[in-house]
C-alpha cells in the first residue's frame, strides 16, 4: 500500500483547492480526499463538478465554479467554505498558466496584462480572501504554486507573474507567522500531464508559435539536472507536504520542484 493511502495527515482539515479541474490541483484534491480533507474545490470550468462524484464516499467535498481573477469571487468562495464547514485551514492557490509562449517583444499590450491576471491575481486575491478567517483562527497553511519558469524563456510576462507570486509568499509569511499562519510556494518544473481539456488559448498554434514552444521544452529540460519533466504525482507530492502539519516549521519558502532547477 502506498504511502499517502494510509497517512491521514488531513483528518478534519478544511481545504480550499483552486484550479482543481485537471491536472496538478485535481492530483491533489484527490490525495488530499484520501488523507482525510475536508475539500472545496474551485475552477471556472464546470468539469470541477465530476470531481463530486468520483470523490463521493471518500470525502466531504463542496464543488465551486468561480473566476478567480475577479476579487468577489474570491470572496465568495472563501465565505461558502466556512459557511459549509465552519473553518479554513489550508488554501491551495494553482490557478494559473502560461496562455502565450513567445519572446516579449511579440506580446500585445492586452496579452501582456492577461498573463498577469491569470497568474498572479488569483493567488493574491484569494489570499486576501481568506485571511481574516484564518486569522480568526490564530491557524492557516496557504501553498501557492508558482514556477521555475522566472528564469526561463518566451514567457516574460507570465514569468514575472510567477515572480509576483513568490514575493507574495514571502512578504505574507512575514507578517501572519506570528499569528499562526504558515505560507510556502512549490515552483514546478516542467509537468508531464495529460492533455488539458479546457485550453488555455483556444487559439491554433502557428508554425512559429510551435518553435517558440517547443524552445521553452528544450529549455525547461536542459535546465534540470534530471533532464526530464516532473510527475504530476512528484508535484502533488511537494504541495501536499506544504500543506500538512508535517511542515509545522517551514514558512516563507517557495520549493523548486523542477528536478534541480532552481528557477
Amino acid at each position: 500500500m502506498h504511502t499517502q493511502q494510509i497517512q491521514q495527515r488531513f483528518a478534519h482539515k478544511v481545504a480550499v483547492i483552486t484550479g482543481a479541474a485537471q491536472g496538478i490541483g485535481r492530483r491533489v484534491a484527490e490525495r488530499m480526499a484520501a488523507e482525510g480533507g475536508r475539500l472545496v474545490l474551485v475552477d471556472r470550468s464546470e468539469l470541477v463538478h465530476e470531481l463530486a462524484d468520483e470523490l463521493a464516499g471518500v470525502a466531504e467535498v463542496l464543488t465551486l465554479t468561480a473566476d478567480l481573477e475577479q476579487a468577489g469571487d474570491c470572496q465568495r468562495v472563501m465565505a461558502a467554505a466556512v459557511e459549509r464547514f465552519g473553518r479554513l485551514d489550508i488554501l491551495v492557490n494553482n490557478v494559473g498558466g502560461t496562455i502565450w509562449a513567445k519572446p516579449f517583444e511579440h506580446y500585445a499590450e492586452n496579452e501582456i496584462e492577461a498573463e498577469v491576471r491569470r497568474s498572479l491575481f488569483p493567488t493574491l486575491w484569494c489570499c486576501h480572501a481568506a485571511l481574516p478567517q484564518m486569522l480568526a483562527q490564530g491557524s492557516g497553511a496557504i501553498v501557492n504554486v508558482s514556477s521555475v519558469a522566472t528564469r526561463g524563456v518566451n514567457r516574460v510576462p507570465y514569468g514575472a507573474a510567477k515572480g509576483g507570486v513568490n514575493a507574495l509568499t514571502a512578504c505574507l509569511a512575514l507578517e501572519t507567522a506570528e499569528r499562526g499562519i504558515r505560507v510556502n510556494a512549490t515552483a514546478p518544473g516542467g509537468t508531464e500531464a495529460p492533455p488539458r481539456r479546457i485550453p488555455r488559448n483556444a487559439a491554433e498554434q502557428s508554425a512559429q508559435e510551435k518553435v517558440w514552444y517547443q524552445q521553452i521544452v528544450d529549455q525547461t529540460i536542459d535546465s534540470s539536472l534530471m533532464k526530464r519533466y516532473g510527475t504530476i504525482d512528484e508535484q502533488a507530492a511537494a504541495i501536499l507536504f506544504l500543506a500538512s502539519d508535517e511542515a509545522s516549521y517551514i514558512t516563507g519558502v517557495t520549493l523548486p520542484v523542477g528536478g534541480g532547477d532552481l528557477g
